[in-house]
């Protein structure tokens, strides 16, 4: 596992589009996974110990941002080869067993990890409803071990911020997580 640090949020970045299989074995695009007031990209996969310890929250976070208006994705980027814990079977059962009201998606290829700058999991990208990058850090101090109650959701805060007002928090603090296992 090598720790990476996401990079500084690149403030009104356009949102990539994408075509990718999601878990229900339909194709989704960014603009069918776009919410009214915002939309939340977020690269993760089945075996990091960092999405692991908040992928419970995570779910939950989704829920509740989903009622704002607020839609999200998941994108597993990682070489299923060498790490087949992130199978898209895997994905599959994973987004069955914590009941994800976002869309897992399988990438097909590479590219569109590498487009959005994407280097670790999680990898948060939150946008507001002109798809334009407003939060860029992570979603909150927990690290590798489950949130304690009471625990600062920076994601959600930032994200309940961007669907009220189209702006993100100026100060962020950077995601922390396992790097993306590139296919080589």
């Amino acid at each position: 596992m090598a720790l990476t640090e996401t990079p500084v949020c690149n403030f009104n970045e356009k949102a990539i589009d994408f075509t990718l299989l999601g878990t229900d074995e339909k194709e989704w695009s960014l603009a069918d996974c776009a919410g009214d007031n915002g939309t939340l990209v977020m690269f993760i996969c089945n075996h990091c110990p960092y999405v692991k310890a908040v992928i419970k929250d995570i779910v939950e976070d989704c829920k509740n941002l989903e009622k704002l208006g607020v839609k999200a994705v998941a994108i597993c980027s990682n070489d299923t080869i060498n790490y087949p814990e992130d199978s898209f079977e895997n994905m599959k059962k994973i987004s069955s067993d914590y009941h994800f009201s976002f869309f897992l998606t399988k990438l097909k290829k590479l590219q569109i990890a590498k487009a959005y700058n994407a280097v670790c999991t999680p990898d948060f990208f939150g946008y507001n409803k002109s798809l334009k990058l407003q939060y860029r850090g992570r979603f909150d101090t927990s690290g590798m071990r489950p949130a304690k109650k009471n625990t600062r959701h920076d994601l959600l805060e930032a994200m309940l911020q961007v669907a009220k007002t189209s702006k993100g928090p100026r100060e962020q603090i950077p995601s922390i997580g396992c790097s993306i296992k590139w296919k080589i």
